[in-house]
């Protein structure tokens, strides 16, 4: 192979390995509906945990070792809720960026 051909090779393998890929058009819908339920469940494990505790338990709570459950579902929780704002803040961005933005707001107050 010359030297050559193998770079016109070369240059066409980068070209299509580095052609952008639509996302799936229901990505978003998925994503959204996937972290809402991880947010929920998360809720529930630590609603049904926090309602099975008795006296003695309650009592061991003070020691922070027994932090690590509830912790570990606000953690999960949050990170759900906080990524699923994420989706829908990007999801209602508007295309053209701030400036166009501005002067659309600038034009519906006058």
């Amino acid at each position: 192979m010359t030297e050559a051909a193998g770079d016109l090779n070369l240059e066409r393998l980068l070209a299509d390995a580095l052609r952008p890929i639509d996302p799936p058009e229901d990505l978003a819908t998925r994503m959204e509906a996937t972290l809402s339920a991880i947010a929920e469940q998360a809720a529930a494990r630590l609603e049904t945990w926090a309602d099975e505790l008795s006296e003695g338990e309650l009592e061991a709570l003070r020691d922070p070792r027994n932090w690590v459950r509830p912790v570990a579902a606000v953690a999960v929780g949050g990170a759900a809720a906080g990524a699923l704002v994420l989706v829908e803040l990007r999801r209602r961005r508007r295309p053209g960026g701030l400036r166009l933005s501005t002067q659309r707001l600038l034009r519906e107050l006058r």
